[in-house]
């Protein structure tokens, strides 16, 4: 085992299937593999579902002592309590945020009292604020902290109109910016959120982006025969999306576009996912008395990979205000399975740059369904046009978006080199 010892202070976690869980989890996991002591100070899974998943109850606090994956060292997890808005709403998801810090800092208390020292502590935001648990650890017992930015939330809940209180977003910034100053290190996914952050604080601003791991997801051959299993005919034009169904997407856009192309039978659309407005979409499509939109759960880790395959294309889906300020991580599985994306982003964006510049997928504005539905007939028109684009987005993958590389970087830009460490030691 390495003598490095790492702290991931976070809502979310293993073995959540998707979002910053999932990221979470893979990042923890690699490092345990790799012989890293690492802690783990986080809630009982909810996401995407917004319940708390079985067999755990959110009732009390739960230590645990996970391996995971193969060879990996032991990993002491630390759940907390937490309220889980089934509706939520921007004031519930604060209230949300709150109670998590509150029942974590008793872990932390105790950990302040034991002889347990770090050298590495991440905080994940959102939520921004969890950073003052990590700054507290960091400041009685040392080592350094990483503050990463999965999303910016205060920009996001302004522009989604979450919060509408001038007085109170002015002061959620001014404590940004105080944990932007006093973290060691700070983070982010895209180099167009670096762009952000990097006007709000005077340091390095380093890119730690997202991952997929290419040897779990990738292209399947024979893609008609999952056509068949799955329950549709080999000739359906299958557009799916799977990730999280929530406002920021815009999802109803796929409701309106499939309403206009109702004539089209062979054209299918599949809604995967969970979340707060999937019944809104459920019973807009019923309203519309829509047969070619099916609605299906979060897959399973063991299905996902050939669920993935059975789509056709992807409909990577975002509204217009949400730009640079959210990366989608559904993209990256995507582009490791050789996906051919539909993508709603703005000229300037990072997404918008990435998808040009490397031809991974048909860019349309965002929350036009009229722009939608033209681009999905252009495409039935001519379906061999997208090889080229599956192709590139399986290379991006392998070369950008390997896990082992992305982690490796981590490791250079984060941990202490043993030089380093070792004169600290003496």
């Amino acid at each position: 085992m390495k003598n490095e010892k790492i702290l991931l202070i976070s809502h979310n976690f293993s073995p959540e299937p998707t979002g910053i869980g999932k990221y979470n989890g893979e990042m923890i996991e690699w490092l345990s593999k790799q012989g890293y002591e690492c802690t783990v100070i986080t809630t009982f899974p909810y996401y995407p579902y917004w319940k708390v998943q079985a067999p755990y109850t959110n009732r009390w606090y739960k230590k645990e002592v996970i391996v995971m994956g193969e060879k990996g060292a032991p990993v002491t997890v630390y759940r907390c309590p937490s309220f889980i808005p089934k509706n939520p709403t921007g004031k519930k998801r604060m209230i949300q945020d709150m109670s998590f810090w509150l029942f974590k800092i008793w872990v932390v208390f105790k950990m302040l009292l034991s002889s347990n020292k770090f050298d590495l502590i991440i905080t994940v935001a959102p939520p921004f604020h969890l950073a003052y648990l990590g700054l507290l650890i960091r400041n009685y017992k040392g080592g350094k902290l990483l503050y990463h930015i999965q999303d910016l939330q205060i920009e996001a809940a302004q522009d989604l109109q979450m919060l509408s209180s001038n007085k109170l977003i002015d002061r959620l910034y001014t404590i940004e910016r105080d944990i932007l100053a006093k973290a060691d290190f700070v983070s982010t996914i895209s180099e167009g959120m670096k762009d952000k952050v990097s006007v709000k604080v005077d340091k390095p601003v380093h890119f730690f982006p997202n991952w997929a791991d290419t040897t779990y997801f990738y292209p399947v051959d024979n893609r008609g025969s999952l056509k068949s299993k799955w329950g549709y005919q080999d000739t359906d034009l299958i557009f799916l999306y799977s990730g999280a169904i929530g406002e920021k997407q815009g999802l109803e856009n796929v409701i309106h576009a499939a309403d206009l192309l109702k004539k089209e039978s062979d054209i299918k659309f599949i809604i995967c996912g969970s979340g707060p407005y999937k019944d809104k979409l459920v019973k807009m499509a019923e309203e519309k008395g829509l047969n070619s939109i099916n609605f299906l759960p979060v897959q399973d880790k063991e299905v996902f990979n050939e669920f993935l395959n059975l789509g056709d294309f992807h409909l990577v889906l975002q509204k217009a205000n949400a730009g640079d300020l959210v990366m989608p991580s559904k993209l990256t599985t995507i582009l490791a399975v050789g996906g051919t994306s539909i993508v709603t982003c703005s000229p300037g964006t990072s997404l918008y740059n990435v998808v040009d510049k490397y031809d991974l997928g048909y860019i349309i504005e965002p929350e036009s369904y009229e722009a939608l539905a033209n681009v999905i007939l252009r495409i039935k028109e001519n379906p061999e046009g997208a090889l080229v684009k599956r192709h590139n987005a399986r290379d991006y993958a392998l070369q950008y978006l390997n896990i082992d590389n992305v982690m490796e970087n981590f490791v250079g830009d984060f941990l202490p080199k043993p030089e380093i460490k070792e004169a600290i030691n003496n």
